[in-house]
Order: C-alpha cells, then structure tokens, then sequence
C-alpha cells in the first residue's frame, strides 16, 4: 500500500511537457508511481481541477540564520516553496572565523540563536538536529571567507591570504556547498578585484565539476554593462558555470540598457559561457540601507562606517555622494526593519516622509536611522521598470529567485515589514504574469521554478515528476493562485495553493500548516 495518492490531477513534469490527467503514487520520499489505475493508499488526495507540479525551488533565498531560528519557513511553504538555495549574495551560514564571526553576532542574537559554529559542517549539523520545513541547499559566501582572513578592510588580498581563503573554499566545497557567491556591492566582496574572484572560481571548476558562481554584481545600474562582462570574464578564465543574481537594470536613467544587457549576455552563453541568471516578479528590490554611502564608508567595518557618519567633516563628504536633487529619490526608498523599539514607526515609510516627520533634510535623516541603529535598518527600493522586468522574466535562462530569507506569520522570524517577495514571489509569476498577462506557457512557466533550477544547482533527483524521483510536490489551483503579500501587510498568505509535499510528507493542506519538519540539507 502507497502512502499517498494524489489522484485526477492535471500533472505538469516540469520539463516543458503538456499536462497529463493522471496519479501519483508516493511510497516513503519517492514518487514511485505515475498512472492511471487506482492504487491502494493510506491516504487519497483528489486533486480534480487542480495542477500537480514539481515542488518551486526558489534560487536566490537568504534564510541560513532565519530558518535556524524558525524551521517552519512558513512564508515560502505557503508559496509552494519546497527548495531554497542559500548563501547567496556573498553572505552564507559559514564559514565564520574573526571578523566574520564577530559580525555576525548581532544578527545570531536579535534571532535568539544560541548555538555557534565556525564550518558548514557544524552549521549543518546544528540544522539537521533543530529539523526544517523544507530543502536547503547552500552556496559558500565569499564575504565570509575574505572577512575570516581579511575582515573588512579595503586592501587586495596577498598570496598568504588567498591561499588561506581557498582554502575555506575547498572545505565548503567538500562539506557540501554548491559554489562560491559574491556581493560585490558589499563590504568586504566590494574591496576585491577580479582577479581574486578568478583565481577562487578555479577552486570550484577544480574540485567540483557541478559547482558554479554565482553574483550579486558591482553594479545594476550605471555600471551594468560593465558588471556583466566581469561575470562572464570569470565563467570564461576560470572554466566554470556563472549565474547572474536578481538580473535588472536599476535606476530610471538605466532602463534603456537591458537590451545592451541581455545582447551581452547571449552572446557569452553563444561563444560557450555556462550564463543563467534569476530575478524576483517584483519592481522594487530590498537590502540594507546602508547600501546608500559610498564604498569607501564601510572600510574597517560597522564601527569604522558609524564613525565616519558621526564626523561632521565626513558626513559632508557622504552626504555630498548621496545627496539627490530629485525628492522622488527619496521617496521610492522605503524602511523595512530596524531593531529599535521607538523607531518602529519608520517600518513601512519613506525616507522622505521619515525627514519630513522629524524636521531633517533626507540625506541627514537616512544618515541618522543608520547611526541610530548601528548601520543594521533594512530598507525597500523602487527603482525598476516593469517592462524591463517582462523581458528578464520571459528569457529561457532566467529563472526565480525571492531574494529573501524563510520566515513565519508569527514567532521570532515574524518582525519588520519585509519585502512581500519572502511571501509571494512564485504565485505571482504564476498568476499574475502567466496566467493573468499570458504572458507564457504554463508548462513552460513550470520548468523555469522546477526542472531548470534542479539542473542549474544539481539538485540530483529533484526538480521533475518522475517515477524514482523525490517526492516534493506543489498542488495548485491554477484560476485561483495569487499573491496577496503587500510592501504595507507582507505577512499574507498566498491563495491557490491547496498542498505541498516535502520529501513525501504533506507539508501544506488546504491553507494550513501539519508541522511537518521532514526538509534535508542537500549537499
């Protein structure tokens, strides 16, 4: 007898295929029957009218330290979310030596996390033991392995250091992680030239034939084209696969470089370049306010970059970097989380707002929130063109990606006012710009949060409806699938979707969670 069977659903494989009326029969955590005769099972699923799918991998999540607070990841669960892939932007669980560890602090106690760790090995030892909602695969931070050797300082590494730093590498690698990922926006990936980037990508193509790299790129706006041809100048030197994170064209006055963009890019992947990218359905990103000073200001660390704002003779020269003519400007960045109790009214609002409410020009009043919450207030920022986000969502290559961490509609991950994508990214493609925009092929929609993603990391078994394969499922109601997170109520359920399996434990029923905890660390 089968644990389940999920019976007269519409079944998309996830590899581009028409969908089949048919059942699914799943045995432990495989799928290991695909047919039409009624097999005997503990439990019936009907799923008359609905679409059965390979369970979403969402490529672009930060949840190392969210979903090891809170293993429930109720907010990607909901969406349909089976698998993340983590440690993107440069920042991963590990490893954590000096600096790095020591930055990360904060972060570990705001979230009341008492366990620490220093390798993947000891992180995921610690999250296996705590149990999880769903997969989680990890990439290695490259800001984590330059902060351990080198800390936030802006100097260019010297041999000894970078022998240290592939070494971190290597040790990632083989304790499970899927590549290397930077953020060169970040401080310290930011101080780095792309020489190191080179010369740590040939750890990867050396020692694992899957691993790939993966960036949040030096620019998305003025710089974009520029940006671009490093990544790919990386994935050609150093032989390996290359991924684009949260691809898009940043800043009105840049809107009109995506075809230069996408031109750039194709012609990589035609001369032999492995290039995949991801991107969020959404025309407003999220990251840390702070990302509004000027490289410079993060050198030595937080405690070096609060100095500088607190130094009347600095400030002016940040504030003259940062300063907009333009109140439009100001008014498309929205503040998401500070620690604060008494700044918690700034969640949700404007810089521009925030100024007027205290009696501040905004420059002064963003440079202050940062001073006040010791550079740690995230923030929302408009700055994207929705026709250019068709365009990136519509290329073959490009898949999805929520750019945000698991969190819970209550407890401790429920904080802040988050950017809606933690809780909607894949039932708005789905309903909005599949279904609503025509905007392509379900079947084809499907591949590109399924099979695609599964390939693009090597998520060996995962990815399509198969018989052998694991059995991580999303069932959905394709005329009802919609987000309802918004930038003012994020914490909303999405609608349409009516289970998810992880692993061939029912996870999701009918809007509500079992409390399945039966996620794997895929290494």
């Amino acid at each position: 007898m089968l644990d389940y069977l999920i019976k007269n659903g519409f079944i998309i494989h996830g590899d581009e295929s028409a969908p089949v009326k048919t059942n699914i029969g799943i045995q432990g955590d495989k799928i290991v029957y695909i047919g039409d005769e009624m097999v005997d099972a503990g439990n019936v699923v009907d799923a008359t009218g609905l679409i059965v799918s390979p369970g979403f991998i969402d490529t672009h999540a930060h949840s190392e330290f969210t979903i090891l607070a809170d293993g429930r990841a109720e907010g990607k669960l909901s969406q349909g979310v089976t698998t993340e892939i983590n440690g993107n932007c440069g920042l991963s669980a590990a490893p954590l030596y000096g600096d790095a560890f020591e930055h990360r602090e904060a972060d570990l106690k705001e979230l009341s996390i008492k366990e620490r760790w220093s390798t993947f090995r000891e992180y995921f030892s610690i999250l296996q033991s705590k149990g999880i909602a769903i997969n989680f695969a990890t990439l290695c931070g490259h800001g984590n392995a330059r902060a351990s050797v080198i800390g936030y300082k802006n100097t260019i590494s010297d041999k000894s250091n970078f022998l240290k730093m592939k070494n971190l590498l290597s040790d990632a690698l083989k304790d499970g992680a899927k590549g290397l990922s930077t953020g060169l926006i970040y401080p310290p990936g930011v101080y780095s030239d792309t020489e190191e980037l080179i010369e740590l990508s040939k750890v990867i193509s050396r020692e694992s034939r899957d691993g790939i790299y993966t960036s949040h790129m030096r620019s998305e706006g003025d710089g974009l084209i520029e940006a671009i041809e490093e990544v790919i100048r990386i994935g050609r030197e150093a032989g390996v696969n290359v991924h684009i994170s949260h691809i898009k064209t940043a800043g009105e006055q840049n809107w009109s470089k995506i075809d230069k963009a996408i031109e750039t890019i194709e012609n990589a992947r035609n001369s032999g370049v492995r290039l995949t990218c991801d991107r969020y359905p959404y025309i407003a990103s999220s990251t840390d306010l702070d990302t509004i000073l000027p490289s410079w200001a993060y050198d030595g660390g937080v405690e070096e970059e609060l100095r500088r704002l607190k130094d009347p003779a600095i400030r002016e020269k940040i504030k003259a970097k940062i300063s907009s003519n333009s109140d439009d400007y100001w008014k498309g960045i929205y503040v998401s989380s500070v620690a604060k109790s008494e700044n918690k009214w700034m969640e949700g609002e404007n810089i521009f707002d925030i100024a007027l409410k205290v009696g501040k020009k905004p420059d002064d009043a963003a440079l202050n929130i940062l001073i006040d919450e010791k550079a740690r207030a995230g923030a929302i920022f408009f700055s994207m063109n929705e026709n250019n986000l068709k365009q990136f969502l519509s290329l073959p290559y490009v898949m999805i990606g929520s750019d945000s961490s698991a969190r819970c509609f209550s407890g401790m991950t429920c904080t802040g006012r988050p950017h809606p994508r933690g809780f909607g990214s894949f039932p708005r493609f789905i309903g909005k710009y599949v279904r609503d925009e025509g905007f392509m092929d379900l079947s084809k929609a499907i591949n590109k949060i399924t099979c695609l993603p599964a390939l693009t990391f090597k998520l060996a078994k995962r990815g399509l409806i198969k018989e052998g394969y694991y059995a991580d499922l999303t069932v959905f109601n394709y005329e009802k699938i919609n987000d309802t997170a918004t930038f003012k109520e994020p914490y909303r359920k999405a609608e349409g979707i009516a289970y998810v399996f992880v692993n061939g434990a029912l996870a999701f029923k009918e809007r509500e969670f079992t409390g399945s905890l039966s996620g794997r660390i895929l290494r």
